[in-house]
């Protein structure tokens, strides 16, 4: 028998190469590119404090920009008036009363709820916290901000346990310039208070102590490093390194970036002071503040263009509720503010931007709220929900946002102490004395909250109440643990 000879031995490798190309997926026929995924939230930012909603003062020519290039969310709501119940909606797609999550400083994320950073971290994504958390207490050796106390295991509960490669975060607030220091004086007559917030320390001879709040990195390992200056820049200083770790690495990438701006205490560095050169002390602090952060969001969006993964990154901005009450922020055209079930407490700020799949330049009037993050995200990624029969709240928004589906279809419920309310794509039933007697509003032609129609649309406020009151029944089961029994 003929033995083959090495250019035979050769052709049929080539051949062999041929076919197996001929049977592997062409470029447009493999996978696509799994998105990157930012969540960036401000705190305490009203629905009015920024450019794109109308602001007639405050800078904020990033978030503008962003906002033009994606979609703006007009009716957008957090879960909550206030920030740790919002929060923790963000990360699992439910009710914070189904957690025992009621208000600030309360309870924290137990290790049996489902995560989206979780559920992405088991899909290859590399995952990262940054900001504030407000989910659970940091350290249990030393006394830090809110909650934290040696020898208190009650509520410690770190990012690493629900999901996160990475971290670099606060229990709760720190002042926004110099977080970790406030001064000893303030100039009260010009408007400085240790509450409000003062002007940033600019010489070394001002008498300075602990804030009280530190920043971790890891399990009781505090951060001691570039921790002066601008809060929302000291943030970013961890947020850029991570991504282009993840990029480098070739990793999707999925992050929490929750800055304390504009959270009291506001303090403010003269150069985004003397942005508002007009304006009392009061207003500089807050609206420097929010023009500081938004360059942040400028130098992170830059990035993400240099590195490649702009087009790639689904990127969304709220803030965790309405703004404080006596400042100058703004809640806009609605009814109250931070801590209130009323539209200014719970309407915010937000848009989302992705470029490869959101058509860029529109305004969206669906009702939308945070708890929508983790189901539109996980559909997107054709990611299953990995609990069965676990109640979520929030819905998909993914046929709203390609503007296949002009309504919302399913209502959403809040609660806070004392408060509830029931909303729909045009009717809001609220309670502000635990349902002893309701309010109904026509959102669609009452933005404002002007006009409690209750009292013509009785049949209405008996069907709206009734849903909420199920609602209510079922999150108070949730909160007992049901949720969680195999």
């Amino acid at each position: 028998m003929q033995q083959p000879t090495l250019s035979s031995f050769y052709l049929k490798i080539a051949i062999l190469c041929l076919y197996l190309a001929s049977c592997a997926p062409s470029p447009q026929e493999s996978e696509p590119r799994r998105p990157n995924v930012l969540l960036i939230m401000c705190d305490d930012l009203g629905w009015g404090d920024v450019g794109f909603n109308g602001h007639p003062h405050i800078q904020t020519p990033n978030l503008d920009q962003l906002a033009n290039q994606g979609l703006v969310l007009n009716r957008f709501y957090s879960a909550s008036p206030v920030c740790s119940p919002t929060r923790a909606s963000v990360m699992t797609g439910r009710s914070p009363y189904r957690m025992a999550i009621p208000n600030a400083n309360a309870g924290h994320l137990p290790p049996e709820e489902v995560t989206i950073a979780e559920i992405l971290q088991s899909q290859g994504y590399a995952t990262g916290h940054f900001g504030k958390w407000h989910l659970g207490t940091l350290t249990t050796m030393v006394n830090d901000a809110n909650r934290g106390r040696p020898g208190d295991t009650t509520h410690y509960a770190i990012p690493a346990t629900s999901g996160y490669d990475t971290y670099f975060c606060s229990e709760s607030k720190t002042p926004t310039w110099d977080p970790m220091i406030k001064p000893m004086v303030f100039e009260e007559a010009i408007g400085e208070s240790l509450r409000y917030g003062w002007a940033a320390i600019e010489t070394a001879e001002t008498a300075v102590e602990d804030y009280g709040t530190f920043y971790w990195k890891g399990p009781e390992q505090r951060e001691y490093e570039n921790l002066n200056g601008d809060d929302a820049r000291i943030i970013m200083d961890r947020v850029i390194p991570f991504i282009k770790e993840a990029v480098a690495t070739q990793k999707p990438f999925f992050s929490t970036i929750w800055f304390h701006t504009p959270h009291l205490p506001l303090v403010t560095g003269k150069k985004y002071r003397d942005l508002y050169p007009n304006q009392p002390l009061p207003e500089q602090l807050l609206y420097g503040s929010i023009s500081a952060m938004d360059e942040q969001v400028g130098r992170l969006w830059q990035q993400l263009k240099t590195l490649g993964v702009a087009e790639n990154t689904m990127l969304w901005f709220c803030s965790d509720n309405g703004p404080e009450r006596d400042t100058p922020g703004s809640a806009g055209p609605f009814r109250e503010r931070k801590r209130s079930l009323y539209e200014g407490g719970i309407r915010v700020p937000a848009f989302v931007l992705w470029q490869k799949e959101i058509q860029a330049g529109g305004k969206s009037e669906v009702p939308m709220v945070t708890l929508d993050y983790l189901p539109t995200i996980l559909d997107y990624l054709n990611i299953p929900y990995p609990v069965a029969n676990r109640p979520m709240d929030g819905l998909s928004l993914r046929a709203i946002l390609a503007g296949k589906q002009k309504v919302r279809n399913q209502a959403i419920g809040f609660q806070y102490p004392k408060k509830i309310a029931w909303m729909t794509d045009q009717y809001k039933l609220i309670s502000t004395d635990e349902g002893q007697t309701f309010e109904l509003y026509d959102l669609l032609a009452d933005k404002e909250e002007t006009q409690n129609i209750a009292t013509q649309f009785p049949e209405r406020v008996n069907e709206m109440r009734q849903a909420l009151e199920s609602w209510k029944a079922a999150c108070t089961k949730s909160e007992t643990g049901a949720d969680y029994v195999k």
